[in-house]
């Protein structure tokens, strides 16, 4: 695993979970343990959710990066697919409180989608390749002397 995907799990999916469990025990403690258990159902659809969507897009990145953003798009195609079939297999569900469900799964993905801005925006990535140790080295002509030869 690569030191953002890392970096993702870390700041995103421990915060995500933290946020999930103390919003089932207000929910348990608030309105009862249907409350509690469809908070704790919120929080186990959302984190394997992203955790996975994460993981298949680092082994995009890694294996090739041309397709990044297809497969990204793809992975939040199926999962907002899979969210409305479980929301929609869930709606009439007595088992547990809908509100507390909905309302974890709402906020465990603001917080997940807040970590993602934060790490984006703080993380520094290169976009231009380091020359490799072996490469040209200085006396190499520079592009614009190579065009000014054609």
């Amino acid at each position: 695993m690569d030191q953002f995907t890392k970096q993702i799990f870390q700041k995103a999916a421990i915060p995500t979970g933290a946020v999930g469990l103390v919003m089932a025990l207000v929910f348990w403690i608030a309105a009862g343990a249907a409350s509690g258990v469809g908070a704790l159902l919120g929080v186990a659809i959302v984190l394997p959710f992203f955790l996975v969507g994460q993981v298949l897009l680092a082994r995009v990145l890694r294996s090739n990066p041309q397709m990044a953003m297809t497969v990204a798009m793809a992975i939040y195609l199926v999962k907002i697919g899979v969210l409305a079939v479980l929301l929609f297999l869930l709606a009439g569900a007595t088992a547990f409180d809908t509100k507390a469900f909905a309302a974890t799964i709402l906020t465990c993905t603001l917080v997940w989608t807040a970590a993602e801005v934060y790490i984006f925006a703080t993380t520094k990535v290169l976009y231009v390749e380091p020359e490799a140790q072996d490469g040209p080295g200085p006396d190499a002509p520079s592009a614009q002397q190579l065009r000014s030869k054609q």
